[in-house]
């Protein structure tokens, strides 16, 4: 018996881990391949000759991009854009989630109720746009920031991460004499690092890969983020500064652009891998 279900957990294991390895390729080529194809020769992509190893190995590529000065426009536009938000993100929806994790808290389950609401329902793109320009935010960062500054999903990760945390030690803090707000900074958001690392890795890899709001909020193009540079590009063959597409190096320029601007966030990842899955597990054991 104990052979049978050794042999079987042996097959299971090998099965596994062929699909695991399967698996493991299928998500890396495509990464391989674009940054295999930014430094091959432009004839070569585009006669479909790149596979996977460089044809013909040149930098043409990043010279020309990285001598364009509006990439290094959108560059910073990007890192500001998604800093800002980011931070903002997780000072409001922790200021929000904490008083909600208190059973205390009058009409508690109604705003948790207006809040799931907004998950179903919102007030759709046009009236948006509309109460974004009324507030005078167009070509700004706050039309970028404050739109989409609160995820609820988030912050019922966050409420349910703020329930599970001791109450003895706020009320320890309390009786030294911290008020909410620096019960709040000082203990709570400290014991509370890998859900806020987990819900600040979404927010900045979703705000560093956005471009809708940017192209929908921004007409002032020293205002675009890297996302929009890359759509005209890819979408448009345009050179943002030139206003016309180089045929020489159009398409390896379409790949270098695509690596340029995943890297940051492919060198972020690993550093904040044990925080994303420990936040993840612990922000949705409670209901």
């Amino acid at each position: 018996m104990r052979l049978k279900q050794s042999l079987a957990s042996t097959i299971f294991d090998t099965i596994n881990m062929i699909f695991m390895v399967f698996l493991i390729i299928i998500m890396l080529y495509p990464m391989v391949y674009v940054f295999s194809a930014s430094i091959s020769d432009n004839a070569m992509v585009a006669g479909g000759k790149v596979f996977l190893w460089p044809k013909s190995l040149t930098f043409a590529a990043y010279e020309r991009i990285f001598g364009d000065k509006q990439l290094w426009v959108s560059y910073w536009n990007t890192i500001r854009f998604t800093v800002v938000h980011t931070v903002l993100t997780l000072l409001a929806t922790s200021a929000m989630a904490y008083p909600l994790a208190k059973k205390w808290l009058p009409l508690r389950k109604t705003i948790l109720l207006m809040a799931a609401f907004t998950m179903l329902f919102n007030g759709g793109l046009i009236p948006t746009f509309i109460v974004v320009k009324q507030l005078d935010l167009l070509n700004s960062i706050w039309a970028i920031v404050l739109p989409s500054l609160i995820s609820t999903w988030h912050l019922f990760i966050m409420r349910t991460f703020f329930e599970a945390l001791p109450e003895e030690i706020e009320d320890a803090a309390t009786m030294d004499g911290c008020g909410s707000f620096q019960v709040l900074l000082r203990i709570v958001i400290p014991l509370s690092m890998p859900v806020m690392a987990t819900i600040g890795l979404f927010t900045a890899v979703g705000q560093w890969n956005a471009f809708f709001d940017a192209l929908i909020y921004l007409s002032d193009n020293t205002m675009y983020p890297l996302q929009i540079m890359i759509r005209n590009y890819l979408i448009a063959g345009l050179n943002p500064a030139q206003g016309e597409g180089d045929l020489q190096t159009m398409e390896t320029v379409k790949y270098a652009l695509i690596v340029v601007a995943t890297l940051p966030i492919l060198c972020v990842y690993p550093f904040l891998q044990k925080y994303f899955t420990q936040g993840s597990m612990i922000g949705g054991v409670k209901g």
